[in-house]
């Protein structure tokens, strides 16, 4: 892998450098997101709201446009209001916007009730939102792993549950939302790679990644995201990568991908370090994402930080100081904001899980560092 990255590294200064000459909107060429008409807008690599410095820090909650009576469901219902009132003023949730949830499950029919009771709601209470359009691993949907092929044209041809294509999908969503005060930005795939399976097995011990891997993700970015930029002119676009080295987007990968022109925020999502602010090794850890987003001039975002708490884990006291101190140290590093993974509304407090129920510690630390005008300082 890292061989095929060497061999392109040359290319991949040439279009980090194109990438920011279109971030200025220099050479007649301009990035819709980085001149966005909605409340959340870019400057350089932090975000702003209304105007103002903003460091996003807030939770994953992917089960909010679960309703039974309506959908097929992705987890359990959430009570809407009381999520959104419960949170600290300005705060961002990532959610599930899936194509499946916005259909009826015993028509087959589009029917939008559940996911325009999201944003509604969170336009209610003056939260703001980051809708996935689909995720990597089918979850909630049809449970089939994107591989190479999908990403390569698959998003263009294929069936997309009701929709005629995932292009489809994501240009009816897409128009649907633009306008609604509560949206933050897009995100196309949750954890997108371009691997391949074999044997009819997409566990990671049989999946390869083909040569062209980042060419293929970062036309798919490229492509997918001039869906989004021509539904909605002004509205940011986040990558979803989980930025651990994933196939297309190892190594020098992830800068070449996140340098797309329809790329605004980039994303890392950060597991099993415990307590520490830059995991991960010298090729793909925390750290070298931060100089590679601080390279092509956009923000990070920590999108998903998780740490287990329960029985043979860490209680939840002790889950909320590790994490108020990987947070303090990622925002001293350079990071754009943070979400932790994830709220239910259901902890199951007889396991050790990554469950953020109603109540818990977490919810005092990030009402510290969710703070338009910037956070107070606590390094």
């Amino acid at each position: 892998m890292m061989s095929r990255v060497a061999g392109r590294r040359g290319l991949r200064r040439i279009l980090a450098i194109v990438s920011i000459v279109a971030a200025l909107g220099l050479g007649g060429v301009t990035v819709a997101g980085a001149q966005s008409g909605g409340r959340v807008g870019v400057e350089g690599t932090s975000l702003r709201l209304d105007g103002k410095a903003w460091w996003p820090a807030g939770f994953n909650a992917y089960q909010l446009a679960t309703n039974w009576s309506v959908n097929k469901g992705c987890g359990a219902e959430v009570n809407l209001d009381e999520y959104f009132a419960g949170l600290p003023p300005h705060s961002l949730t990532r959610f599930n916007a899936f194509e499946a949830l916005a259909t009826d499950k015993v028509t087959g029919r589009r029917d939008w009730t559940a996911v325009d009771a999201v944003f509604r709601a969170a336009e209610r209470h003056g939260q703001l939102l980051v809708p996935v359009l689909t995720a990597q691993d089918g979850a909630c949907e049809n449970e089939v792993f994107k591989q190479r092929d999908w990403y390569a044209d698959g998003w263009r041809s294929a069936p997309h549950g009701a929709a005629a294509s995932f292009a489809e999908w994501t240009e009816s969503a897409v128009t649907r939302w633009r306008d609604s005060p509560a949206l933050a930005a897009w995100e196309l795939v949750g954890e997108p790679e371009t691997s391949v399976c074999h044997g009819g097995n997409c566990d990671l011990a049989s999946r390869t990644c083909p040569p062209d891997a980042a060419s293929v993700l970062r036309s798919f970015m490229d492509e997918a995201g001039a869906v989004v930029r021509r539904a909605a002119p002004g509205s940011l676009i986040t990558a979803g990568l989980t930025g651990g080295g994933q196939c297309g987007t190892a190594g020098d990968d992830y800068q070449y991908v996140g340098a797309s022109p329809n790329v605004d925020i980039l994303q890392y999502h950060d597991y099993h370090a415990d307590g520490i602010a830059l995991p991960g090794d010298r090729w793909n850890g925390l750290a070298v994402r931060i100089r590679q987003a601080n390279e092509i001039g956009k923000p990070l975002l920590v999108a998903e930080i998780g740490q287990a708490a329960g029985p043979g884990a860490a209680t939840v006291e002790r889950r909320a100081f590790d994490i108020e101190r990987k947070i303090s140290g990622q925002r001293a590093a350079g990071t754009a904001g943070a979400l932790l993974w994830s709220f239910v509304p259901d902890p199951r407090h007889q396991d050790a899980t990554y469950d953020i129920g109603k109540g818990d510690p977490l919810f005092a630390v990030m009402a510290h560092y969710n703070a338009v005008g910037g956070p107070p300082g606590r390094d």
